[in-house]
């Protein structure tokens, strides 16, 4: 294992000790300056609509990057590491999560999951499911190229809408006829069981247990009648122009995000077996080094290494710790937002290498064996 991971082995615990504190204060300040002029710039959109049409397209931009933002804040309360009260990250993230469309709680288990196995491919695969060497080389041409097209900047609005808007909807509606279902057809078969007793005993993909469902539910039910609501305020043809323009970039924003975040050329990606967390967290995380105010959009999510490290350090000080301790990261990947474009097309897992590679390494590879045989 590098010399560089086995330091920092030894001094995480120091470092999470210094910089793991959360401050609710400074917790509330982040959720009201982004909150805030979200409202103000939803009411521009509105009011300006029907003369000024570009002042409302301005608008629209930058409620995606507050959209972005209020994602990256959600996701912070899923961690526990916004506020240091429980209570309000519970309660705050549900809130967030009504505005992105996600249900907070399962979201933040199913991420919790990928924290937890970050490096380990056996385990985890990203939001593209990133296929291996072998998985990629037993497709049709017509599928590589779907799934080339697929993880491309192009499609990223339309896997943004998919992931925020359209599958946390179907997944609770499908989940929910399900249960129903279930409930009638076990009373019938069997009067003598008690309807909560049937219900425990469904079993779902969707849900792990009924916390989930019940957050997943007070989600929907949230959201859909805030939908009602700005349908009855602003039009439903305005609303959702502005709702599902907005909402879907972002989505996809994010998703890009999170994709170079670790899936980058020869980026650390091990089995099972040859795992280790620490090398995860500085050989298989970049280091996003993104323009200041893009910085502030996304909540610092770029200084990502040291999130993976540990993810109780809070967003406001991530760039403190990164500057104390950069001496310990020579090893840790910088990207640079001009590279984004170029980490996107390595989205393929060489197993055997234990690292990611682009699709172009891949097909040169295959163009070597080629000739090797011919």
């Amino acid at each position: 294992m590098p010399l560089s991971v086995d330091f920092i082995k030894q001094h995480k615990r120091v470092m999470i000790s210094r910089f793991g504190q959360s401050d609710n204060i400074k917790g509330l300040t982040q959720v009201l300056t982004t909150l805030v002029p979200l409202a103000l710039l939803w009411s521009v959109a509105v009011l300006c609509a029907s003369r000024l049409w570009w002042v409302s397209a301005i608008a629209v931009l930058l409620i995606t990057l507050f959209l972005l933002r209020v994602f990256a804040l959600m996701h912070e309360c899923g961690h526990g590491s916004l506020f240091s009260s429980r209570w309000l990250n519970r309660t705050v993230g549900f809130f967030l999560g009504v505005i992105t469309g996600m249900p907070q709680y399962v979201w933040s288990q199913h991420h919790n999951y990928h924290h937890a196995h970050n490096g380990n491919w056996d385990k985890y695969r990203g939001p593209y499911s990133t296929l291996s060497v072998d998985e990629y080389g037993a497709l049709t041409a017509a599928r590589q190229r779907m799934y080339r097209q697929k993880c491309s900047i192009a499609a990223a609005p339309l896997a943004g809408f998919i992931y925020l808007i359209f599958t946390p909807r179907l997944t609770w509606i499908k989940g929910t006829v399900g249960l129903v279902l279930h409930v009638i057809g076990g009373k019938l078969a069997r009067p003598a069981v008690s309807l909560h007793g049937r219900a425990a005993s469904y079993q779902c993909r969707y849900w792990k247990n009924a916390r989930e469902y019940w957050h997943m539910s007070w989600n929907n039910i949230v959201l859909l009648s805030t939908w009602a609501l700005m349908c009855w305020a602003c039009g439903s043809a305005l609303f959702f122009t502005v709702y599902l323009l907005s909402l879907s970039i972002a989505g996809g924003m994010g998703i890009v995000l999170f994709t170079v975040q670790h899936n980058f050329e020869h980026a650390y990606a091990s089995d099972a077996e040859r795992w280790d967390y620490d090398a995860g967290a500085i050989e298989g995380t970049s280091f996003l080094a993104l323009p200041g105010w893009l910085n502030w959009f996304t909540a610092n999510i770029g200084y990502h290494h040291i999130h993976h490290l540990s993810a109780n350090i809070p967003n406001y000080r991530l760039v403190e710790c990164h500057a104390e301790y950069e001496h310990l990261f020579p090893q840790v990947p910088r990207l640079k937002l001009s590279e984004v474009h170029q980490a996107l097309k390595c989205i393929l897992w060489d197993r055997r290498a234990r690292r990611i590679i682009s699709v172009a390494e891949y097909q040169q590879r295959s163009d070597c064996l080629s000739k090797s045989f011919g």
